[in-house]
């Protein structure tokens, strides 16, 4: 009788051996999870680091509390792959606090042409490191003026659209947040809408590239939409020939003057136009009124410094 309960353990206990270590382990715990859903919901109001196996996965959460890192073993090498929670997103994010280090997000798609990495709905999130690619968004919010958006060392690429009859996507879309900061970043090959779409009230973003040269029906590269104060310095714009909306390359307030735009600096960027065009730009183009400082930028031919509209 022991010998044969013996080998209906063994059975029992041979699918689970066979899907190999568990690939979402809490970091102070060590307790394994073969769904990121799972490791995430072990955690509730704490904080935690779920460290992530290199892999490709199928897989999804939501957090609804807690301060979660979400942190690749390997940068990079932990891909998430077309599948999202609650129809939005990889990661939806609705708790204290969230930080995404190392992870890869492609090919979202959902049914409200919104399909994102990440769907921050309320607190602070820092991205470090990561890819957002060949999806319908990269990064999209809801409002939380209290808390603060930081993207460092990352790049979004195949991102956005403006099809379907539906309201465009775009490559990141932060909503009404305390501020967004942006630096050493890249972002390319557009799919549609803007590349970086922002109603922050401030707006850092530095050190980063932004490369048109093979996007697609594209719009502006930076779309202040509601205006921010703030700083937009030591950037790399290139537009390239398939646009959309090729009228400027920087907007502020161009939908509305919700949040006071004086003392914007954009200085210290190169900005130019892909070889073979010839249509007239603007660099920055403003309908806030208010008095921004918009020099010195090093400017290629065809592109005029600052319009007011």
């Amino acid at each position: 009788m022991k010998i044969a309960l013996a080998l209906l353990a063994a059975a029992i206990a041979a699918p689970l051996s066979a899907q190999g270590p568990a690939p979402f382990t809490i970091e102070d715990s060590g307790r394994g999870f073969y769904r990121l859903d799972d490791a995430v919901k072990s955690i509730g109001d704490r904080d935690a680091v779920i460290r992530i196996a290199p892999g490709t996965y199928r897989d999804c959460a939501v957090q609804e509390a807690g301060r979660i890192a979400y942190r690749a073993v390997t940068p990079r090498t932990a891909i998430f792959d077309g599948t999202a929670c609650e129809g939005k997103a990889v990661l939806v994010l609705r708790g204290r606090d969230a930080v995404v280090d190392g992870l890869v997000f492609q090919n979202i798609r959902v049914p409200d042409a919104n399909g994102a990495g990440i769907r921050l709905e309320k607190g602070p999130l820092l991205v470090r490191n990561a890819i957002f690619r060949d999806s319908e968004e990269g990064i999209l919010t809801a409002d939380d003026p209290a808390s603060s958006i930081r993207i460092e060392d990352s790049s979004f690429a195949g991102l956005g659209r403006c099809d379907r009859g539906m309201s465009c996507a775009h490559s990141v879309y932060v909503n009404a947040y305390g501020s967004l900061t942006v630096v050493r970043s890249r972002f390319e090959r557009g799919r549609g809408g803007h590349y970086l779409k922002s109603r922050a009230r401030r707006i850092a973003v530095s050190d980063s590239s932004f490369d048109d040269t093979r996007g697609h029906t594209t719009n502006y590269m930076i779309d202040l939409s509601s205006g921010a104060t703030g700083s937009i310095t030591g950037n790399t714009f290139v537009q390239g020939p398939d646009k959309e909306n090729h009228s400027a390359f920087i907007t502020v307030a161009p939908e509305a003057r919700e949040t006071p735009s004086a003392g914007l600096r954009v200085t210290g960027n190169k900005a130019s136009l892909a070889p073979g065009i010839t249509w007239p730009t603007v660099f920055v183009a403003d309908w806030s009124h208010e008095p921004l400082t918009v020099s010195p930028n090093m400017l290629g031919k065809g592109i005029k410094p600052f319009e007011t509209r």
